[in-house]
């Protein structure tokens, strides 16, 4: 008799969340009742219009924000603070401190966390750098790079501290189109090397079906959870075909056709849908 198959346990999961803002005077809520887990080397997506609590979901897992509702788990341990275990990537590259090189850069949350040696750090550092194709801009400073170049550092420095679970919160959308599809190539051919888990935040269906090998899709404010959909057979290449162009068509009205029916959860095809 063949064994039976184990399915991996979620490195990460949000069980039942709501996320609230409070003023001095109204209490805004984020999100309502998400749920949703994430698996070693998962290209995760959180997928929603503005406003629908993406972000803020990616600051709760960051430990950012804590959940007025639910709980979120990682490793089976809840999250309660910030950590070395969850690196953010944010979109503002002109986060890289402009007066040290690109090495130091990378170096510098492994040397301020004591993660690391100088001497170690600088091994490591070199070795994401040359993961990211930068080998060569190890001394240049901030100022001398394109945006695509600062994004790449800024990818670096997160994998560097090797962390469980990478975050990235829209973190190509004020590069331009054609350096913005580039970068996506590149994330896809570095996870391809390195398999890091992936937590990634957009409000564009084509960006999410390109990186994501799996999305959650949020209804608008406060953020629900609509739909989760395989996304695994699409890359770069699958632009503009029949099926990608269906797939997407097929998210922007479960994204914004308020006419769904309201339903339990189902299964159809590689679409799980909750109301």
């Amino acid at each position: 008799m063949s064994s039976p198959v184990v399915e991996p346990a979620p490195l990460l999961q949000v069980d039942r969340v709501g996320l609230q803002y409070r003023s001095a005077t109204a209490v805004v809520q984020a999100t309502h009742d998400v749920s949703f887990d994430v698996y070693p080397a998962d290209r995760f997506v959180l997928l929603g219009p503005s406003g629908c609590g993406k972000s803020s979901l990616l600051k709760a897992v960051g430990g950012f924000l804590p959940p007025a509702a639910g709980e979120i788990r990682l490793d089976g341990q809840i999250i309660r603070q910030p950590g070395p275990d969850r690196i953010v990537v944010f979109q503002e590259f002109d986060q890289l401190p402009p007066w040290k090189t690109v090495l130091q850069n990378v170096m510098f949350p492994l040397l301020a966390s004591r993660t690391l040696g100088k001497r170690e750090a600088a091994e490591r550092a070199t070795h994401y750098l040359d993961k990211v194709g930068l080998t060569r801009f190890a001394d240049a400073y901030p100022h001398t790079l394109s945006g695509g170049m600062k994004a790449r550092v800024a990818i670096a420095r997160a994998l560097a501290m090797q962390p469980k679970m990478l975050l990235m919160d829209e973190p190509f959308a004020a590069l331009d189109a054609l350096t913005r599809r580039k970068m996506q190539a590149e994330l896809l051919t570095l996870w391809d090397e390195v398999r890091f888990t992936l937590l990634f935040v957009t409000h564009s269906i084509e960006e999410a079906l390109v990186v994501g090998n799996r999305i959650l899709l949020l209804s608008p404010h406060p953020g629900r959870v609509r739909a989760e959909i395989n996304s695994h057979q699409y890359d770069l290449q699958s632009l503009g075909g029949v099926s990608f162009q269906e797939t997407a068509r097929r998210i922007h009205r479960l994204l914004f056709d308020e006419n769904q029916p309201a339903a339990a959860p189902i299964h159809f095809q590689d679409v799980r849908f909750s109301y």
